[in-house]
Formats: C-alpha cells, sequence, structure tokens
C-alpha cells in the first residue's frame, strides 16, 4: 500500500483538450443594380478532422484564436456574378465536439476528413437585398476533445497505470513512486506479431468524488466515454491518498471506481472491462489475491460490510481477471492476449450485428418491392 501526499500533485498543463475560438464567415460581394448583377457568396468556416494534429499546435499556430473566411466578389459588368469568397478550413484532431457557447454539442468529428461547417458566409447583394450584401455567421465555438482509444486504463493514483503502459505498448510515460505522475492522457499501442496494432489511453488517475468534478475528474472521465473498452488497474495492497483520506483495500477500490463512473455517466459500466490486479511482487499478495477473487465472485456476500454511498448500483462484469507485476513481468503477456481476444470478440459482434442489420433492410425492400409489384 502506497501513501501518497497531495504536495504530489502537479499541474496539468501540456496537454489541451479544450479549446475556446472565434469563427466567421465572410461577407458577400456587392451586388450591380444596373444590370441586376449578383455578388459573390461569402466563404465559410469549416473544422476539418485531420491525424496528427492538436488543439495545443492550434493554439500555437493561431494564438488570437480567430478564423474569418474571405469575402465575396463584387458583380461587375465583366463578371455580373460575383465569385464565392475564400472558405477558411481549420485543421482539428480526430475526437472532437463541437459546442455552443450555452455547452451545446453542434457538431462532431471522428474520422480523418470529416467536415462541420462552422459559420456560413452571407448571402452577395442581389435584388432580394436591394443589392446590399449581407455579413457572414459569425459566434464564438468551443473545441471538446475525446481520446479514441480501443482500451482506457482507469485506476486510482500510483496504481501502476502508466508502468503498465509501458510494459504493454511503446509508450513511454513518466512513472515514480507517488501520485499524480500521470498529469495528462497518454496514448500507447499494442503491437503484435500479425501486425495487429490496439491502441489505449492511460488516462490520470481518479480520486473519490471525481464524478462531481473533484480533482478535475470531468477533464479525465470524458475520455473514457469514447475508449470502446476498459482496463481497470488496481493495487492488490490497497490504496491510501493520504494520511487525512481512508484506507480502501483492492475489492473497495474496485467498487469505488465502478462506482465514479456509474455516477459520471451510468452507460460506461456497460463497456466491455477488464480487471488487471498489479503489484503482485509485493508481501503478501497472493493472500490478498485469494481474498479478492473471493469478494468479487460473491459480491454481494460482503456489500453489507462496506458504506451505503460506496456500492455501485450495477457492478461491472470483467472478462477477465489478471495478476500482474510491472516490476516482475508477471501476466504481461497474458494481459495482452486477453485485450486481443477482447477487442476481436466485440469488433465479430459488432460486424455481426451490422450484417443483420443489413440483411434487415434488403429483406424491407425486397418485400416493398413485391407489394408495390403486386398492387400496381
Amino acid at each position: 500500500m502506497v501513501r501518497c501526499g497531495a504536495a504530489a500533485l502537479r499541474k496539468y498543463s501540456n496537454f489541451i483538450d479544450s479549446l475556446r475560438v472565434y469563427v466567421r464567415g465572410g461577407t458577400g460581394g456587392m451586388g450591380y443594380p444596373n444590370l441586376g448583377g449578383e455578388g459573390g457568396r461569402g466563404g465559410d468556416v469549416w473544422f476539418v478532422a485531420r491525424e496528427r494534429t492538436t488543439l495545443k499546435s492550434i493554439r500555437e499556430k493561431y494564438p488570437h484564436k480567430r478564423f474569418v473566411a474571405g469575402t465575396g466578389a463584387n458583380s461587375s459588368v465583366k463578371a455580373l456574378k460575383g465569385e464565392k469568397g475564400k472558405d477558411c478550413e481549420v485543421h482539428v484532431p480526430l475526437g472532437i465536439s463541437v459546442l455552443d457557447d450555452d455547452g451545446k454539442q453542434i457538431g462532431e468529428l471522428n474520422a480523418a476528413g470529416e467536415r462541420f461547417l462552422a459559420a456560413r458566409g452571407g448571402l452577395g447583394g442581389s435584388l432580394a437585398t436591394n443589392f446590399l450584401p449581407c455579413k457572414g455567421q459569425r459566434r464564438t465555438v468551443h473545441l471538446d476533445l475525446k481520446l479514441l482509444a480501443d482500451v482506457g486504463l482507469v485506476g486510482f493514483p500510483n496504481a501502476g497505470k502508466s508502468s503498465l503502459l509501458s510494459k504493454i505498448s511503446h509508450a513511454k510515460p513518466e512513472t515514480a513512486n507517488y501520485a499524480f505522475t500521470t498529469i495528462q492522457p497518454e496514448l500507447g499501442k499494442i503491437m503484435y506479431t500479425d501486425y495487429k496494432q490496439i491502441s489505449v489511453a492511460d488516462l490520470p488517475g481518479l480520486i473519490e468524488g471525481a464524478h462531481a468534478n473533484r480533482g478535475m475528474g470531468h477533464k479525465f472521465l470524458k475520455h473514457v466515454e469514447r475508449t470502446k473498452q476498459l482496463l481497470l488497474v488496481v493495487d492488490i495492497s490497497g490504496f491510501q491518498l493520504s494520511v487525512k483520506t481512508q484506507f480502501r483495500t483492492a475489492f473497495e477500490t474496485v467498487l469505488l471506481l465502478t462506482k465514479e463512473l456509474e455516477l459520471y455517466k451510468e452507460e460506461l459500466v456497460t463497456k466491455p472491462a477488464i480487471l488487471a490486479i498489479n503489484k503482485m511482487d509485493l508481501p503478501c499478495a497472493k493472500n490478498n489475491l485469494d481474498q479478492l477473487m473471493t469478494q468479487l465472485e460473491n459480491p454481494q456476500d460482503f456489500l453489507h460490510l462496506l458504506e451505503e454511498e460506496m456500492i455501485p448500483t450495477n457492478t461491472l462484469e470483467f472478462r477477465e481477471v489478471i495478476p500482474v507485476s510491472t516490476y516482475t513481468g508477471e501476466g504481461i503477456e497474458e494481459l495482452k492476449t486477453c485485450l486481443r481476444k477482447s477487442i476481436d470478440e466485440q469488433a465479430e459482434q459488432l460486424n455481426e450485428e451490422y450484417r443483420k442489420k443489413k440483411l434487415l433492410l434488403l429483406q424491407t425492400s425486397r418485400e416493398e418491392q413485391i407489394s408495390r409489384s403486386w398492387h400496381s
């Protein structure tokens, strides 16, 4: 068990997962009253999802965070129909939600090449506008990033998530024997011999009350939303954040992590999950593991011993429980194999659901065609 003082908390600064920007569509061009000419429409502002782009790079490249499209061309004797103004394209990372100033989601970009119209250009001057141009749409929007990964590592501080990520992938996160060494989400990829890759996101450690935004809980929990599966990492010896907080056993830690996920968003506990029991190299780890497995197999027999606010409404159904040690390497290969199997099974299940849906649509379409031909 490791005690961790609050003095170890460091600044969450290098990683940016939210950015507020101003966008304005271009003004339309002037019309030509004498000949009924129409001015060109103002350019549009587009957000375009692109790989290897970060919100930090956007902020550094455009410190004023203002994006304005070009003005439409005026109508003239040589060109009665003015040309449209130049569009402004802003490259954004994959996994971006676009929010208005009220926090309402107005767009989402998850795949490379996807586009979102952030601000439409104004109409050019024409008979309908007395040949006067219209101004483009203008507004302030928030770009909110949620990491896209196959697996999300979830655990309390100092559970060994960063060490585990460095063992199963090529990522090299900072590791140390104190809390909050992970102060920003870290992405790694597990590489398999058949060239299959699985992306893993190491999320900063949660604390009790994360669902209510304690310890910047919302900033971290939102990244769990878009991971396909969860990998909970628990210290077999238990956890205590500081001398002022209560010690939690490994079983209590599992329940508390489940509770935090559930209170933040109920759907999170329906994701496929694997439990990694870390630090099996420590003294008494074997005895603690035997006790934990008994508790996990029959949780209802032990819930009456716990505080009511610790107990989640729905417990996570773990596909596998894998004892590991990042120090000795115990269980690491088994964990990688389990993750691969779980991801493949989930993909096959989704493909099967897609095939059934496609078949149902084809059958429905065929029945409609038969029905139409019968009535005709």
